[in-house]
Protein backbone atom coordinates (compact mmCIF):
# COMPACT_ATOMS: atom_id res chain seq x y z
CA UNK A 1 0.00 0.00 0.00
CA UNK A 2 0.85 3.68 -0.96
CA UNK A 3 1.54 5.25 2.51
CA UNK A 4 1.06 8.94 1.22
CA UNK A 5 -2.59 7.71 0.73
CA UNK A 6 -4.30 8.71 3.93
CA UNK A 7 -6.09 6.32 6.17
CA UNK A 8 -9.66 6.71 7.53
CA UNK A 9 -9.76 4.72 10.85
CA UNK A 10 -12.60 3.49 12.05
CA UNK A 11 -12.27 3.58 15.61
CA UNK A 12 -15.17 1.01 18.36
CA UNK A 13 -16.36 2.86 21.04
CA UNK A 14 -16.87 1.16 24.42
CA UNK A 15 -20.71 0.39 24.97
CA UNK A 16 -22.04 2.12 28.34
CA UNK A 17 -19.66 1.53 31.47
CA UNK A 18 -17.51 -1.38 29.36
CA UNK A 19 -13.88 -0.26 31.23
CA UNK A 20 -11.99 0.58 27.67
CA UNK A 21 -9.16 -2.58 28.46
CA UNK A 22 -11.49 -5.10 28.94
CA UNK A 23 -13.00 -4.68 24.68
CA UNK A 24 -10.72 -2.82 23.42
CA UNK A 25 -7.29 -4.22 21.91
CA UNK A 26 -4.05 -2.04 22.90
CA UNK A 27 -4.03 -1.67 18.62
CA UNK A 28 -6.61 0.80 18.95
CA UNK A 29 -4.75 2.86 21.55
CA UNK A 30 -2.04 2.85 19.33
CA UNK A 31 -3.58 4.46 16.23
CA UNK A 32 -5.67 6.95 18.93
CA UNK A 33 -2.26 8.01 19.90
CA UNK A 34 -1.32 9.38 15.61
CA UNK A 35 -4.50 10.40 14.68
CA UNK A 36 -5.21 14.49 15.30
CA UNK A 37 -8.26 14.24 13.52
CA UNK A 38 -11.31 12.83 14.21
CA UNK A 39 -15.05 12.76 12.13
CA UNK A 40 -17.85 11.83 15.54
CA UNK A 41 -21.18 11.59 16.33
CA UNK A 42 -21.01 13.67 18.86
CA UNK A 43 -17.77 15.74 20.57
CA UNK A 44 -18.53 15.80 24.02
CA UNK A 45 -18.63 12.07 24.16
CA UNK A 46 -15.77 11.66 21.94
CA UNK A 47 -13.30 13.74 24.23
CA UNK A 48 -14.54 11.54 26.81
CA UNK A 49 -14.15 8.46 25.21
CA UNK A 50 -10.50 9.18 24.61
CA UNK A 51 -9.59 10.21 28.15
CA UNK A 52 -10.89 7.16 28.99
CA UNK A 53 -8.44 5.50 26.75
CA UNK A 54 -5.28 7.59 28.00
CA UNK A 55 -5.27 10.47 30.36
CA UNK A 56 -2.31 11.41 29.13
CA UNK A 57 -4.18 12.59 25.71
CA UNK A 58 -4.17 16.12 25.15
CA UNK A 59 -7.92 16.47 24.11
CA UNK A 60 -7.39 20.65 23.17
CA UNK A 61 -4.99 19.54 20.77
CA UNK A 62 -7.01 17.19 18.66
CA UNK A 63 -9.68 18.56 15.59
CA UNK A 64 -13.18 17.21 15.68
CA UNK A 65 -15.96 17.51 13.03
CA UNK A 66 -19.13 16.31 14.12
CA UNK A 67 -21.21 13.85 11.75
CA UNK A 68 -24.92 12.88 12.99
CA UNK A 69 -28.61 12.70 11.96
CA UNK A 70 -28.44 16.82 11.87
CA UNK A 71 -25.12 16.96 9.31
CA UNK A 72 -27.10 17.48 5.93
CA UNK A 73 -26.06 15.54 2.70
CA UNK A 74 -23.90 18.21 1.38
CA UNK A 75 -21.82 19.41 4.47
CA UNK A 76 -20.54 15.57 4.69
CA UNK A 77 -17.53 15.42 2.23
CA UNK A 78 -16.20 18.82 3.37
CA UNK A 79 -15.92 16.52 6.45
CA UNK A 80 -12.67 14.49 4.63
CA UNK A 81 -11.08 17.58 4.19
CA UNK A 82 -8.05 17.24 6.30
CA UNK A 83 -7.93 13.35 4.22
CA UNK A 84 -7.30 15.81 1.35
CA UNK A 85 -4.27 17.71 3.06
CA UNK A 86 -2.62 13.77 4.06
CA UNK A 87 -4.14 13.45 7.23
CA UNK A 88 -5.13 10.50 8.73
CA UNK A 89 -8.61 10.50 9.99
CA UNK A 90 -10.31 8.64 12.94
CA UNK A 91 -13.91 8.21 12.82
CA UNK A 92 -16.03 7.49 16.17
CA UNK A 93 -19.80 6.57 16.63
CA UNK A 94 -21.83 7.11 20.08
CA UNK A 95 -21.44 3.63 20.88
CA UNK A 96 -20.31 0.26 19.28
CA UNK A 97 -19.03 0.68 15.51
CA UNK A 98 -19.10 3.15 13.43
CA UNK A 99 -20.45 2.50 10.36
CA UNK A 100 -22.82 0.13 11.31
CA UNK A 101 -26.62 1.42 12.20
CA UNK A 102 -24.22 4.96 12.22
CA UNK A 103 -24.33 7.90 10.03
CA UNK A 104 -20.30 7.22 9.94
CA UNK A 105 -21.06 4.68 6.96
CA UNK A 106 -21.93 8.10 4.44
CA UNK A 107 -18.23 9.37 5.13
CA UNK A 108 -17.01 5.90 4.50
CA UNK A 109 -18.72 5.74 1.24
CA UNK A 110 -17.29 8.92 -0.11
CA UNK A 111 -13.60 7.74 1.69
CA UNK A 112 -14.05 5.08 -0.56
CA UNK A 113 -15.05 6.55 -3.52
CA UNK A 114 -12.49 8.83 -3.21
CA UNK A 115 -9.51 5.83 -3.16
CA UNK A 116 -8.60 6.67 0.48
CA UNK A 117 -7.63 3.78 2.45
CA UNK A 118 -10.41 2.29 5.03
CA UNK A 119 -9.48 0.74 8.57
CA UNK A 120 -12.00 -1.02 10.62
CA UNK A 121 -10.75 -1.65 14.34
CA UNK A 122 -11.47 -4.53 16.51
CA UNK A 123 -14.37 -3.36 18.99
CA UNK A 124 -17.74 -4.80 20.01
CA UNK A 125 -20.92 -4.33 18.09
CA UNK A 126 -23.88 -4.48 20.29
CA UNK A 127 -25.77 -6.56 17.08
CA UNK A 128 -23.15 -9.16 17.00
CA UNK A 129 -22.36 -9.77 19.98
CA UNK A 130 -26.53 -10.21 21.02
CA UNK A 131 -26.42 -12.23 18.06
CA UNK A 132 -23.36 -14.74 19.27
CA UNK A 133 -25.30 -14.88 22.56
CA UNK A 134 -28.80 -15.67 20.86
CA UNK A 135 -28.18 -18.96 19.94
CA UNK A 136 -30.25 -17.71 16.80
CA UNK A 137 -29.25 -18.39 13.31
CA UNK A 138 -26.10 -16.39 12.84
CA UNK A 139 -25.69 -17.28 8.97
CA UNK A 140 -28.71 -15.50 7.88
CA UNK A 141 -29.82 -12.54 9.51
CA UNK A 142 -31.29 -9.07 8.99
CA UNK A 143 -30.86 -5.71 11.57
CA UNK A 144 -34.06 -3.83 11.00
CA UNK A 145 -33.27 -0.72 12.59
CA UNK A 146 -36.36 0.35 15.18
CA UNK A 147 -39.91 -0.64 14.08
CA UNK A 148 -42.43 1.61 12.56
CA UNK A 149 -44.03 4.37 15.35
CA UNK A 150 -47.03 4.21 13.24
CA UNK A 151 -49.16 1.07 14.76
CA UNK A 152 -50.74 -0.23 11.63
CA UNK A 153 -47.38 -0.49 10.23
CA UNK A 154 -45.33 -1.38 13.30
CA UNK A 155 -47.74 -4.43 13.31
CA UNK A 156 -47.28 -5.26 10.10
CA UNK A 157 -43.35 -5.31 10.27
CA UNK A 158 -43.89 -7.88 13.24
CA UNK A 159 -45.58 -10.35 10.79
CA UNK A 160 -43.12 -9.46 8.19
CA UNK A 161 -40.40 -10.49 10.46
CA UNK A 162 -42.07 -13.73 11.19
CA UNK A 163 -42.82 -14.69 7.62
CA UNK A 164 -38.91 -14.05 7.19
CA UNK A 165 -37.97 -16.34 9.78
CA UNK A 166 -40.52 -19.16 8.90
CA UNK A 167 -40.07 -18.89 5.22
CA UNK A 168 -36.05 -18.20 4.98
CA UNK A 169 -34.66 -19.04 8.45
CA UNK A 170 -33.62 -15.65 8.91
CA UNK A 171 -33.06 -14.23 12.73
CA UNK A 172 -34.76 -10.86 12.15
CA UNK A 173 -32.73 -8.46 14.72
CA UNK A 174 -33.89 -5.16 16.17
CA UNK A 175 -34.22 -2.28 18.58
CA UNK A 176 -36.24 0.39 20.36
CA UNK A 177 -36.40 3.68 22.52
CA UNK A 178 -34.61 2.18 25.55
CA UNK A 179 -37.83 3.93 27.78
CA UNK A 180 -40.01 1.53 25.59
CA UNK A 181 -38.58 -1.40 25.96
CA UNK A 182 -40.90 -3.37 28.21
CA UNK A 183 -43.97 -2.27 26.30
CA UNK A 184 -42.27 -3.74 23.06
CA UNK A 185 -41.70 -7.31 24.59
CA UNK A 186 -45.65 -7.14 25.76
CA UNK A 187 -46.19 -5.41 22.42
CA UNK A 188 -44.45 -8.53 20.87
CA UNK A 189 -46.04 -11.27 23.47
CA UNK A 190 -49.20 -10.15 21.92
CA UNK A 191 -48.74 -10.07 18.31
CA UNK A 192 -46.66 -12.80 17.42
CA UNK A 193 -47.30 -16.61 17.80
CA UNK A 194 -46.28 -17.75 21.14
CA UNK A 195 -44.13 -20.49 20.18
CA UNK A 196 -41.63 -17.90 18.17
CA UNK A 197 -38.04 -17.29 20.57
CA UNK A 198 -37.73 -13.76 21.45
CA UNK A 199 -33.89 -12.88 22.76
CA UNK A 200 -33.85 -9.92 24.84
CA UNK A 201 -30.16 -8.69 25.04
CA UNK A 202 -29.42 -6.00 27.43
CA UNK A 203 -26.60 -3.84 28.70
CA UNK A 204 -24.36 -5.72 26.74
CA UNK A 205 -20.50 -5.78 27.77
CA UNK A 206 -21.31 -3.60 31.13
CA UNK A 207 -22.02 -4.35 34.89
CA UNK A 208 -25.87 -5.40 34.30
CA UNK A 209 -25.59 -7.47 30.76
CA UNK A 210 -28.23 -9.57 30.39
CA UNK A 211 -28.49 -11.87 27.42
CA UNK A 212 -32.08 -14.37 27.75
CA UNK A 213 -33.69 -16.38 25.35
CA UNK A 214 -37.54 -18.16 25.66
CA UNK A 215 -40.41 -18.55 23.51
CA UNK A 216 -43.23 -15.63 23.95
CA UNK A 217 -45.29 -17.42 25.76
CA UNK A 218 -42.72 -17.10 28.58
CA UNK A 219 -42.03 -13.60 28.39
CA UNK A 220 -45.53 -13.31 28.31
CA UNK A 221 -45.53 -14.53 31.95
CA UNK A 222 -42.11 -13.24 33.05
CA UNK A 223 -41.21 -10.20 35.48
CA UNK A 224 -38.50 -8.20 33.60
CA UNK A 225 -37.89 -4.48 33.66
CA UNK A 226 -35.55 -3.32 30.51
CA UNK A 227 -36.43 0.18 31.27
CA UNK A 228 -33.87 2.87 29.75
CA UNK A 229 -31.32 0.01 29.52
CA UNK A 230 -29.68 -0.16 26.39
CA UNK A 231 -31.13 -3.48 24.30
CA UNK A 232 -31.11 -5.60 21.81
CA UNK A 233 -34.06 -7.88 20.23
CA UNK A 234 -33.71 -10.50 17.88
CA UNK A 235 -36.78 -13.11 16.55
CA UNK A 236 -36.30 -16.49 15.73
CA UNK A 237 -38.03 -20.02 15.73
Amino acid sequence: MDRDIPTIYLIPVTLGDSPVDRVLPSYNLEVIHRVSYFIVENVRSARRFLKACDRSIDIDSLHFSELNQHTAPEQIPALLGPAEEGHDIGVISEAGCPAVADPGADVVAIAQRRGYRVVPLVGPSSILLSLMGSGFNGQSFTFNGYLPIDQSARTAKMHEMERRIMRENQTQIFIETPYSNNKLIAELSRTLPQSLLLCVASDITCSRQSIITQPLSKWARATYNYDKIPTIFLLYK
